[in-house]
């Protein structure tokens, strides 16, 4: 069960942003010019691994780790001189005003009158066949987003029972009165796929991979937990019985409680895991490595009393890990999966994801605790692994380490061989030389970039996933430095 190796075939390096925190003029990064700038830096360097964070459509807090859907993109990420390009939006209407997010919908449906006035017969011909190859998703996400404007962009269970409850008449009325609005959904999912499809292939062609994430849970406040409540452990009314989230560990004193409703593994099991094998084909479309978030969860789930307000009083729930991968495993010809084996971490978890042979994950912030066998310590590394700096929810390099006790810094310093190299670019060059065949590194870190300029704080709401580089921030001499530490250490492509 070789597959994750094919992808872990040679030393690479990666760097680690999210397209929300591409610069330009807008409110966020998305899908436009400034990405594709972005794979000629990255290839500039001799990177050939591009990570991102999940891509869906996400509620109110921004969070992409807690999606409307588990197959839809996020049409906020979608380019608005690419419609321009088209010929589906005037440029005239990108002059008027700033570009947000009530801005970016308003020109998503500008762009729709102007597809199907404009369009060239080979654009509708790929609209159709998208819209039809993805009926198994796309009808249920469509109907779910039009339903959820209509009852004021509130939780699927607040809607009029009728709705909440799916009855086939009302539904069918729905999809009369709604007909526009699920159109609209659908021209923006084709959209954001096609978009996505053509920077794939650019990235490809300047010989980089895209490494994609996958939430292992569903937002309890999602098309697919609304359309197939048979799956999750909610009750007749869609309030969820038990929810998921992880027990206190680095992050989090009190734990995380995520909230999300858990699996009815059993029914999935006896469907064959039918459900996850359409999951993991719209993934595999997307990207060309997948990180699984939470892996632990395969083995087993922290289930949390939907009562209780913490995470504290959980317990672990068995999960049929083993039979699912191996479902997958049979029905994909290549799977090329990453483990995140962070937090509470038991040998049966390990177990697991070495049966598979998948990549773990290392990162260097949790190494320096003292103790020599630390695992995340890079001379404790394996080849088939992944190591990090830090990832989306650690803060950057630099302010970590000025944030370290005099004590700890001395114990870094000291395993760096207290080089004169400053900060991140030590740690940096330390994962680099790491065995493991694959290194990231987040842009902050490339950018040598200080406090402020955290992507995530675990267990906190608000104020996260906002943060964008500038291209001030790149030195003119970035992709040659980069270059030259990736030769070193045997990181260039073949």
């Amino acid at each position: 069960m070789s597959h994750s190796r094919a992808i872990l075939d040679q030393r690479r390096a990666g760097i680690l942003l999210h397209p929300t925190s591409l610069p330009g003029h807008a409110d966020h990064g998305d899908f436009g010019h400034e990405a594709y700038r972005f794979i000629e830096f990255l290839a500039a360097s001799g990177i050939t691994v591009w990570q991102t964070l999940p891509l869906g459509p996400t509620h109110e807090d921004n969070s992409p780790y807690q999606c409307l859907s588990v197959h839809a993109g996020n049409p906020l990420l979608i380019s608005l001189d690419w419609l321009v390009d088209r010929g589906w939006l005037s440029a005239h209407t990108l002059l008027d005003e700033p570009v947000n997010a009530s801005m970016r919908r308003g020109c998503l449906q500008i762009a729709r009158i102007g597809f199907e006035a404009n369009a060239s017969q080979n654009d509708r011909y790929h609209y159709d066949n998208f819209v039809k190859r993805s009926a198994t998703w796309l009808n249920d996400y469509a109907l779910y987003s039009a339903l959820r404007q209509n009852q004021g962009n509130s939780h699927w269970t607040d809607w009029l029972p009728i709705y909440r409850d799916r009855q086939p008449a009302a539904l069918e009325k729905a999809c009369q009165a709604l007909s526009s609005e699920i159109e609209q959904v659908k021209f923006e999912q084709f959209v954001f796929f096609t978009q996505w499809s053509e920077l794939k292939t650019y990235a490809h062609r300047h010989q980089i991979m895209i490494f994609g994430d996958m939430p292992i849970f569903v937002a309890h406040d999602s098309a697919e937990v609304w359309a197939h409540r048979e799956y999750f452990t909610i009750d007749e009314h869609g309030s969820p019985e038990v929810v998921a989230g992880v027990p206190p560990d680095y992050f989090s004193e009190t734990g995380q409680r995520w909230g999300n409703p858990l699996y009815h593994w059993e029914r999935m099991q006896a469907e064959h895991f039918d459900w996850w094998i359409r999951r993991m084909h719209t993934q595999l479309t997307m990207f060309d490595l997948i990180r699984i978030d939470h892996f632990r969860g395969f083995e087993a789930c922290w289930e949390i009393p939907v009562s209780s307000d913490t995470a504290i009083g959980g317990r672990w729930v068995k999960a049929p890990g083993e039979a699912l991968l191996a479902t997958l495993y049979k029905h994909f010809d290549h799977l090329p999966l990453v483990a995140e084996d962070l937090g509470v971490i038991t040998p049966e978890v390990n177990a697991l994801r070495q049966l598979f042979q998948l990549p773990g994950m290392k990162i260097l912030q949790f190494a320096f605790d003292g103790n020599a066998n630390n695992p995340y310590l890079p001379h404790n590394h394996e080849r088939n692994m992944v190591a990090y700096t830090g990832t989306h929810d650690n803060d950057t390099t630099l302010s970590w380490y000025q944030s370290l006790a005099i004590d700890e810094k001395t114990r870094v310093n000291n395993y760096l061989g207290n080089t004169q190299e400053s900060m991140p670019w030590a740690l940096n060059r330390c994962v680099l030389a790491s065995v493991a065949r694959l290194a990231i590194l987040p842009m902050q870190d490339i950018l040598g970039l200080g406090q402020g300029n955290r992507m995530n704080v675990p267990g906190t709401v608000s104020g996260n996933w906002q943060w964008r580089y500038q291209p001030s921030q790149m030195s003119t001499d970035l992709p040659q430095r980069l270059r030259r530490m990736l030769g070193l250490y045997g990181r260039l492509k073949d």
